[in-house]
């Protein structure tokens, strides 16, 4: 309220020079100094002030205005350096099947023993929601849990997983690398992996 009633009165400093005095913009209460001051800035000291103000200014508009247009370009940087190897460390392969256990090769005795770890039988021996099963794997199951007049034999987890667990002589066909058969290939020709 004391700006405006100020502004009135005569021989008292304008709004505009009371921004003037009190802007954190520097140099403004050069160019524009308090009327009421004892000491009167030379007009050529305000020219100075005036120039050095509005080039700060112009430079600042200026670099603003290059950094947004750069911006706006989304520039981006890619640097790829390709370097020749005279050899390289073989690949960790890793093959993965999430069916621990081959379906066909499941025996009546396997499923007595393991058809509940397996989730294929539920604890009354019987086939849990039937209706969800395909058909063929349905007449498998129902076959093979026909445990009537059934002896169970001894069971090894073990003898289980080594028979009816996936088989890598079977799934690994061919590996060659740098020109050479693998190691790990020769090994399983053999036969003296496993």
């Amino acid at each position: 309220m004391e700006l405006k009633d100020s502004c009135g009165s005569e021989g008292s400093p304008s709004s505009w020079d009371s921004f003037a005095q009190r802007s954190t913009l520097h140099g403004l209460r050069f160019v524009f100094p308090h009327s009421s001051s004892s000491s009167r800035r030379s007009a050529l000291r305000r020219l100075i002030w005036s120039a050095a103000l509005l080039a700060c200014l112009v430079l600042l508009v200026l670099e603003s205005a290059e950094r947004v247009a750069h911006f706006l370009q989304y520039p981006h940087v890619t640097s790829v350096d390709a370097v020749v190897s005279g050899s390289l460390v073989f690949p960790a392969v890793t093959v993965c099947n999430l069916n621990a256990y081959r379906f066909t090769r499941l025996t009546r005795n396997d499923l007595y023993h393991a058809g509940e770890l397996l989730a294929l039988l539920d604890v009354h021996l019987q086939i849990p929601e039937p209706h969800l099963a395909e058909p063929h794997v349905l007449t498998f199951l129902t076959e093979k849990a026909n445990f009537s007049n059934f002896r169970p034999k001894p069971f090894s987890m073990r003898e289980f997983t080594e028979r009816v667990g996936h088989d890598l002589k079977e799934m690994m066909l061919y590996c060659r690398y740098q020109g050479q058969e693998c190691k790990v290939f020769k090994l399983l020709k053999s036969k003296k992996f496993f």
